[in-house]
């Protein structure tokens, strides 16, 4: 009874660090190959697993909805949509670059390879939210592609597929889930409002057009974990110095404790923040 009371305590807890503007909404994980050729498809793959189980684990509600394959074998990228109660403020925190360290199965010389992949964590808004919101076309660029995949003829002989790059801020999107190009196009500006509207809230700008770049940059690019599976096991939070050996069980979806620090950490430096604006 005493376990159980610990643990109702610590989910409150947690509970209440969730309580950002956009916390209660869902969550898109966008998964990408970082260097490491055919290694970092396969950590890609790997990535994709874990935050399966871990939705999975959480009882949300987890679809992948795009993929790009890899040459060999595994993804180049992956979208997963996660939907529960608080699934973009439990999960915003996986946000950056996630480094492996291992004895690639790809190496014939059976060397031990380090390799990374991109984890980008973006709100799903609903179109009021994001209505409002006007981006001058001249800070767009827009391009179309074709989509691939299943879908027909259609989607694989016609440019359906739409990518549009925020310019002042690097954001990239990629949209081709629907057969026609005006739907892709919709699709992939109201994510990226979404997107700028979470990084706003993340900069504490009143203002889309306050967003620095530079900082959006830094923060794609930031190491966050490292997952060590030769010579020895350990995964390890860079920013929370978090860590467990059973690396198995992490990447099976058994992040709830490392998440959890990471939420007291970001609550820590977000209140640190408020004080010295007083």
């Amino acid at each position: 009874a005493a376990e159980k009371l610990l643990e109702d305590g610590k989910k409150y807890e947690l509970e209440s660090l969730l309580n950002g503007q956009f916390d209660n909404s869902p969550a898109r994980l966008v998964l990408t190959a970082g260097a490491g050729g055919t290694e970092a498809c396969d950590w890609v793959d790997m990535l994709q697993r874990m935050y399966l189980r871990h939705a999975e684990r959480m009882d949300y509600k987890a679809v992948v909805e795009e993929t790009t394959p890899g040459d060999v074998v595994g993804y180049k990228s992956v979208e997963i949509l996660v939907e529960g109660a608080n699934a973009y403020g439990w999960l915003r925190n996986e946000k950056g670059a996630h480094r492996l360290v291992r004895l690639s199965p790809f190496n014939s010389n059976n060397k031990r390879q380090t390799t990374f992949a991109g984890v980008d964590v973006v709100p799903v808004l609903e179109d009021e939210e994001v209505d409002d919101i006007d981006i001058p076309e001249s800070e767009l660029e827009i391009t179309t592609m074709r989509s691939g995949g299943k879908g027909g003829q259609n989607v694989n002989k016609v440019e359906s597929g739409v990518r549009i790059k925020h310019i002042p801020t690097g954001i990239n999107i990629k949209c081709t889930q629907e057969r026609s190009q005006r739907m892709n196009r919709d699709i992939a500006m109201k994510r990226v409002k979404a997107q700028l509207l979470a990084i706003a809230q993340e900069q504490r700008c009143e203002e889309i057009s306050a967003i620095r770049g530079d900082a959006v940059e830094a923060a794609w690019g930031l190491q966050v974990r490292n997952y060590v599976l030769q010579p020895y096991r350990m995964v390890k939070d860079q920013r929370t110095n978090w860590e467990t050996s059973d690396t198995q069980g992490f990447l099976d979806g058994n992040l709830e404790d490392c998440i959890g620090e990471l939420l007291r950490a970001r609550a820590r430096t977000e209140q640190e923040a408020r004080d010295e604006e007083m």
